[in-house]
């Protein structure tokens, strides 16, 4: 006799059910947050067009970074952590996400794109939709997986918002937690949630930035593509430019962590980091000559100004602009400004990748596009989500390469990435296993990481001298 749990009728009135109640806790959670990511992508088109028009508010940085820093030291000490805090509550339920973080890391988002700092957005709609998640899992009494997962779908529902590419944003909350293993329990969560916050922005009339690869041209090809129906020397170019992109994203990531490092080393009192890296931020400008690297990076401030938009053109970004735009976002994010990482690493790869098509006579749009998901992909570890976030972008027709190149720069950046809380579930090279499964991104960072060994042989050694009696 067959046993009710084992009954094809039951198991599938069970996912019914299952389905009916996300589908009605998520509704909600979607629609508020989808709103205010529309209101945040309101906010910070108006911001940066007032910026553009009194570029005099960069020399208040410094000002608007002693702002930020004591909004953050009064009344959101417990959303610091940001991003990292709706990890750590993921992989392990504890003091929650405390509600407040919503309208502070909006607020300090808006401040630092008014003032100049170089950042990003999808810091910003995580932590929003990571806040208001969490708010209502409490109203709803949510407790054990229940709660993790309505966290999940937070996330999906503000990156699948922010960015307008709803799979992607539900992948990358279920990728993104661990390096090598994806959240499969929240999967229709993830999806409904970014799917309604994407309609509900569509909904306010907030448009996306639209980008185009342009149609590839050989009218003779060779031997090999006749046969093979595939361009293999395009694929050399791609794997050659994806190992760049997977470098490019070690060294950002790096470079945000050693350089709060370097400053909480420095720096007796707190309030003088972001003091600093305002006044870093002035420097650099006016020694460049051009406010290219500032804020977003996707609307020009004057005609031929370098953006992510026009990396897609033949010329549209300078031989080092990538390196320029990490540089300055690193000291933006490092020394205590907010908003995201991710725009900031569209930029890099979208202009990287324009520097290597010159270079290795490739298509310039195409290669932009490959840059633009693969830098993403090496410094968050979610090559999956990055994949599926060139096909909701660009299209379907460049998958394979998209897929390479997402891959690639995944190995490539070794294990670092701008989430510390993330876990190592599954290490990319096998034979680390022993020393590096289950530990966090950020304890690997620390334990590997040159300047910060070096810094803290230094420290030591100070302390020591000054203990020494004459």
């Amino acid at each position: 006799m067959t046993s009710n749990s084992n009954n094809p009728i039951n198991e599938h009135f069970g996912i019914l059910k299952h389905l009916i109640k996300w589908f009605i806790l998520v509704l909600p959670i979607g629609i508020v947050i989808g709103s205010m990511v529309a209101l945040f992508l309101w906010l910070l088109s108006a911001v940066t067009q007032y910026r553009f028009t009194h570029t005099w508010l960069l020399y208040l940085l410094p000002i608007a970074g002693i702002l930020i820093h004591f909004i953050y030291q009064t009344i959101g000490k417990s959303a610091e952590k940001g991003n990292n805090l709706i990890m750590e509550q993921i992989h392990e339920e504890g003091g929650g996400v405390p509600k407040r973080m919503a309208p502070i890391i909006l607020i300090t988002t808006l401040i630092t794109h008014l003032f100049g700092g170089s950042a990003g957005r999808e810091g910003t709609a995580v932590q929003i939709g990571g806040s208001i998640a969490s708010m209502f899992g409490d109203w709803f009494k949510l407790q054990g997986i229940d709660k993790k997962t309505v966290l999940i779908a937070g996330v999906a529902a503000g990156f699948g918002a922010v960015f307008g590419t709803p799979l992607t944003g539900a992948i990358f909350a279920m990728e993104v937690l661990a390096i090598g293993r994806i959240q499969y329990q929240a999967l229709l969560p993830a999806l409904m949630a970014a799917l309604i916050g994407d309609l509900t922005v569509n909904a306010w009339d907030i448009h996306h930035t639209l980008y185009h690869i342009d149609a590839l041209t050989n009218a003779r090809p060779d031997f090999m593509e006749s046969k093979l129906h595939f361009d293999m020397l395009l694929l050399g170019k791609v794997v050659v430019s994806s190992i760049a992109f997977g470098l490019a994203s070690f060294v950002f990531a790096i470079l945000v962590r050693e350089i709060k490092n370097i400053c909480l080393r420095i720096f007796k009192y707190t309030w003088m980091i972001p003091v600093f890296g305002g006044l870093l931020i002035i420097t650099i400008t006016l020694l460049l000559g051009k406010p290219d690297y500032l804020g977003l990076g996707v609307d020009a401030q004057y005609p031929g100004a370098v953006t992510i938009p026009s990396a897609f053109n033949t010329g549209g970004a300078g031989l080092w602009s990538w390196l320029w735009k990490t540089i300055y976002t690193t000291i933006t994010l490092g020394t205590g400004f907010k908003g995201g990482e991710v725009t900031p690493l569209f930029y890099i790869g979208a202009t990287l990748g324009n520097t290597l098509a010159s270079i290795l006579n490739a298509p310039v749009s195409l290669f932009a596009a490959l840059g633009f998901i693969a830098v993403f992909a090496g410094a968050t570890n979610t090559p999956i989500a990055c994949t599926f976030m060139g096909v909701e972008l660009f299209g379907g027709q460049y998958v394979l390469l998209f897929a390479v190149a997402c891959c690639i720069a995944y190995l490539f950046s070794g294990h670092t990435g701008i989430y510390g809380a993330q876990r190592i579930a599954v290490p990319k090279i096998i034979s680390d296993i022993e020393n590096r499964e289950n530990s966090s991104l950020s304890g690997m960072m620390d334990r590997k990481g040159y300047l910060h060994q070096k810094l803290e042989k230094y420290y030591f050694r100070v302390n020591k001298n000054r203990k020494t009696p004459n």
